[in-house]
């Protein structure tokens, strides 16, 4: 810590990935800075954000995610000239491959939904699919939908900037210190105990990832957010690779592909991955999953392993995220849950969750379907192009 642990702020934000550090950063150009954002890692989004494949997409089967994505990318189109911050912002586009026909069904309608929110994603036929791609192994793909604007940014630099401008703006923030206890009297936040002291408090956020259940218990909030390891690698340089392979998802197998560096990154989700936090590398997957890439993309047979390495998703039960109060405890926020899909839903979410801290209720996006409640009454939205 470069400067001492505040003993009392207005607010104390836990964890310090994307989520912390954009509700941070969007309460206090809002002017609430009496705020202590805390990250128990040695350094900034070393967590899920951190650990995550950098994609950013339009490309969603329920209307709340696509209008969350059309809030929060085009302030990563804006990031670098508002923030001060590069963030490698590319845009290869998303490809979608499908080799079923359910999942065919299911994304015609998905495709339709978009469109009808200006998402103008393209359904192509197998064979339209086999000439964007001809690197592809793709007998076997009947369709598949893309979206030129869905792509790739760093997710450091979204978290630096965020965090050295909320900085800018009068927030504490600080790393190596973690939350061990929550404070509550007369059903409401009264503070945090931490690893570095006390901190009275009138507001708790919440945005711990897949820590997030952990540190609701703190609180006596159950909360139903499961973390589920999820592995990826990077190769050696594959000088085959065009300069407009875009970010390939193989649906059926939850398998991808995107170009990182002069090589590529790629990854597959396990099925039968148990809950837990768990971060090693599981060597056995990793190599069914490479068989399972090499079949697709038969350049990967040739290629070196560059690096490996594992993170967490933080799952809840409909894949949706969980933005705003607990009924239960006043002055208890969460901002978390969101399945994979955080790291690009981060800007938007962070603006809203500060809009219902100050305002009461969100203005810019009616996130009501995302309410904490929904769980225990039985409101669930159900994500299907989860990954």
């Amino acid at each position: 810590m470069s400067q001492p642990l505040p003993s009392r702020a207005q607010l104390v934000i836990i964890g310090g990935g994307v989520m912390g550090a954009s509700a941070a950063y969007h309460l206090a150009t809002r002017g609430m800075t009496d705020i202590v954002l805390l990250e128990k890692q040695p350094f900034w989004g070393m967590g899920a954000t951190g650990k995550c494949a950098g994609g950013i997409r339009y490309q969603f089967s329920t209307e709340i995610n696509i209008r969350l994505s059309l809030l929060s990318l085009p302030m990563l189109d804006r990031f670098e000239e508002e923030m001060g911050q590069a963030i490698d912002l590319h845009r290869p586009g998303y490809l979608f491959l499908l080799t079923n026909e359910d999942d065919i069904a299911a994304f015609r309608r998905n495709v339709a939904l978009q469109r009808s929110l200006g998402v103008m994603t393209e359904w192509l036929d197998g064979d339209e699919v086999r000439r964007q791609v001809p690197l592809l192994a793709a007998d076997d793909v009947l369709a598949g939908a893309f979206h030129a604007k869905d792509g790739l940014a760093d997710p450091n630099g979204v978290v630096m900037g965020y965090v050295n401008n909320a900085r800018r703006l009068g927030v504490h923030a600080h790393t190596d210190v973690e939350v061990t206890g929550i404070d509550v009297g007369q059903g409401r936040v009264r503070g945090v105990q931490t690893s570095a002291g006390p901190i009275a408090c009138e507001m708790v956020v919440n945005a711990a990832g897949p820590w997030a259940g952990v540190v609701s218990e703190l609180a006596g909030v159950p909360l139903p957010v499961t973390p589920v390891r999820r592995q990826m690698l990077t190769t050696a340089p594959l000088p085959e690779l065009p300069s407009d392979f875009p970010f390939v998802i193989d649906f059926a197998q939850s398998l991808y592909f995107h170009c990182e560096g002069e090589g590529l990154l790629t990854g597959q989700s396990n099925p039968d991955q148990a809950p837990g936090f768990d971060e090693s590398v599981d060597q056995a997957w990793e190599y069914e999953h490479m068989e399972r890439a090499i079949e697709r993309l038969p350049l990967l047979a040739n290629a070196g392993r560059a690096a490996h390495w594992a993170g967490l998703y933080e799952v809840t039960p409909d894949a949706h995220p969980v933005i705003g109060g607990a009924p239960q405890l006043a002055g208890y926020y969460m901002i978390t849950g969101f399945s994979g899909h955080g790291f690009m839903h981060g800007p938007g979410a962070g603006l809203l969750l500060a809009e219902i801290i100050l305002d009461g209720t969100a203005t810019t996006l009616d996130i009501s379907s995302l309410d904490y409640a929904r769980f225990e009454e039985g409101r669930l939205i159900r994500e299907y192009n989860v990954v």
